[in-house]
């Protein structure tokens, strides 16, 4: 449950509005594409020929993966995504491509490598649980025409959107000299630019509006360890003067997540009581509605109250989940009453 103090002080009306917003929003997402894969099954005894357990398939399922499932996560709240990104010339191109434009995806800023593969991740789940995930995969750093490809397509479409997201997995799409013409680009369209980082990138994300790590990014980043109030404390302010950033979200896991904002004290927000079956995919639902929220109107910490009920919410589903616009209002709307009632 949050914090009771903090979702009193939250108006219902005001929140249901701002989701409301989302329905007329267009994000432009640029990041690495995965395609992932779900081979689901039962357990019922150890191989005889190593340590392991022997999965009996039950079915297999794809979803559109990586920055692809920010792009689905803001299609599914009721805004319209744009998406940007690199894949192979091979099927699983096309498997992803297909998921994305049924979902409602915008595809056209999607750009072929053929010497590269469409990256996919394959997560055998049995009994709930995941068993083991296998990846395939290129990280080297894009071509030169892809790249020019990219930049050009930013630059046609830029005026259409309301916000940028960029999704850094570092599998070789996001580069300072990429990064760099975006960022230039978003500031002189006066659009909200969101960082879901890459731990090993921070010095590329330079005046973005808003960067989104966990804490052992941060502290990666930082060069220290975040290890209570005092070091949290001390690296979103650190981030914060790096890197000239608006807003940093820093999430917690199970312990909720902290607003950084420049000249404005930091702001806790609790964690929901929730069964976690897979935090999968998480990270990508809080740059999504967080982003989302901003554009539509929310303060720092509207915007982190509903990003943290929709992560609540996308934890107690199995796989790489989405949630909803209804699902968060309904979340919103239990979260309130509860704190109004003890």
């Amino acid at each position: 449950m949050l914090k009771l103090e903090a979702m009193k002080k939250q108006n219902f009306n005001r929140l249901r509005r701002i989701i409301s917003g989302f329905r007329d929003k267009k994000i432009l997402v640029i990041g690495d594409l995965i395609l992932d894969e779900f081979v689901w099954g039962r357990v019922s005894r150890i191989s005889p020929e190593a340590p392991v357990p022997v999965v009996w398939v039950g079915n297999e399922s794809f979803m559109p993966g990586g920055a692809s499932n920010v792009a689905n996560n803001i299609n599914s709240l009721g805004g319209k995504s744009y998406m940007i990104g690199v894949v192979g010339n091979d099927e699983r191109a096309g498997i992803l491509k297909g998921e994305l434009k049924q979902r409602g995806v915008n595809i056209d800023g999607i750009v072929t490598d053929p010497a590269r593969p469409t990256i996919l991740k394959t997560r055998v789940i049995a009994q709930k649980q995941q068993i083991v995930r296998i990846d395939r995969e290129s990280t080297e750093p894009l071509k030169d025409g892809a790249v020019r490809k990219i930049i050009g397509f930013v630059e046609d479409i830029i005026d259409e959107v309301d916000g940028i997201i960029v999704e850094d997995y570092g599998k070789g799409l996001i580069t300072p000299a990429l990064l760099g013409k975006v960022v230039s680009m978003a500031k002189k369209k006066k659009k909200i630019i969101a960082v879901d980082p890459k731990e090993d990138h921070f010095s590329y994300y330079k005046g973005v509006t808003l960067l989104t790590p966990n804490d052992r990014e941060a502290a990666r980043a930082v060069g220290f360890e975040i290890k209570d109030k005092v070091t949290l404390r001390k690296a979103g302010f650190e981030l914060l003067r790096k890197l000239k950033v608006d807003i940093v979200l820093i999430t917690l896991g199970e312990n909720g997540m902290m607003v950084f904002e420049q000249g404005k004290s930091p702001r806790k927000i609790e964690t929901i009581a929730q069964e976690v079956f897979d935090v999968s995919g998480a990270g990508d639902t809080v740059a999504a509605s967080y982003a989302l929220s901003l554009i539509s109107g929310a303060n720092s910490i509207q915007a982190a109250h509903i990003a943290n009920c929709a992560a609540g919410i996308v934890v107690g589903k199995v796989g790489i989940a989405v949630v909803t616009e209804d699902e968060v209002i309904k979340r919103i709307k239990e979260e309130i009453e509860k704190a109004k009632h003890l």
